[in-house]
């Protein structure tokens, strides 16, 4: 374990891989229903090797999901890990207008917590959608009963990012937490060191030398994310789609599961709200 001091985050967006954004121009919202689903099994993979190695993380979950597997919610939450929500549908928060948005979040929390049987505190945007120009999202979180949100991507990306928002966490409006995924501060940008697509395409070594550099220069907690379809490499392959998302999509997924082992062994891991909810309100309590 390379930096036994700090408790990382570990999260995964419950989706399924028809389900990803970058997808959208190819496979219609109508159509969902008609694929096959694996998120399920992918889940239970996930959820085994967390069991191996006795971590806890946190599972941002579609309310789409949710409703067509509530037993793997149940699942989620009987292994002692925090049920999160990811929205209902996988739209992205910038494509809402505010009562779509406030329908969205209110719907799947109300999911999540009837399925799961305990409050959902935690919520992440499809894609880090929250930014600049939506930021009275907000708002919608705290109206509806979330206390933290982790939706900031503070990168340039064509699909996301906030590049000068704050890299660790912060209040915002409605008083509501922050927690962005993390980066390295590097010549002057912020460099993406949290997960996803760049975790599968960089050696592991990279990825690794990353996460410990924030553990150790920032001395903060890093905040990873995966998707359950990145350790899937029997996936449907998704025909005609471009060039880009092909790459980005499929690189490296039959070395994931291998790679998260790694991950998993080098690094202290935990939940979201026992990380920076607890901490939080542990710092605001008078000595």
């Amino acid at each position: 374990m390379l930096a036994p001091a700090i408790t990382n985050a570990l999260t995964i967006d419950v989706e399924d891989y028809f389900q990803v954004s970058a997808f959208a121009p190819y496979i219609r919202r109508s159509d969902w229903d008609a694929r096959e689903c694996r998120v399920e099994r992918n889940v239970e993979r996930i959820l085994a090797l967390l069991d191996a190695r006795g971590v806890k993380a946190t599972f941002f979950t579609l309310g789409w999901v949710a409703e067509r597997y509530p037993q793997l919610v149940r699942r989620i939450v009987e292994g002692g890990h925090e049920l999160a929500s990811h929205g209902y549908g996988h739209q992205r928060a910038s494509d809402l207008d505010r009562a779509a948005f406030h329908d969205d979040v209110a719907r799947a929390k109300a999911i999540l917590e009837d399925l799961g049987g305990v409050a959902v505190r935690g919520y992440r945007a499809p894609s880090f959608s929250i930014g600049k120009r939506n930021l009275w999202a907000f708002d919608t979180l705290a109206e509806t009963g979330h206390a933290y949100s982790s939706s900031i991507y503070p990168i340039r990306h064509d699909h996301y990012g906030m590049p000068d928002a704050p890299r660790f966490a912060h209040r915002v409006a409605g008083g509501l937490l922050e927690v962005p995924v993390s980066t390295v501060r590097l010549g002057g940008r912020n460099l993406p060191s949290s997960g996803g697509g760049y975790f599968r395409l960089l050696p592991y070594a990279a990825s690794r030398w990353l996460i410990a550099r924030v553990n150790r220069e920032d001395r903060e907690a890093a905040v990873f994310y995966f998707h359950p379809w990145e350790i899937d490499a029997g996936q449907p392959r998704v025909p005609g789609i471009d060039a880009r998302t092909r790459f980005r999509h499929y690189v490296n997924i039959a070395r994931m599961e291998r790679k998260l082992e790694s991950l998993l062994d080098d690094f202290r891991w935990g939940r979201m709200d026992t990380i920076f909810l607890d901490r939080d309100a542990a710092a605001a309590r008078p000595a």
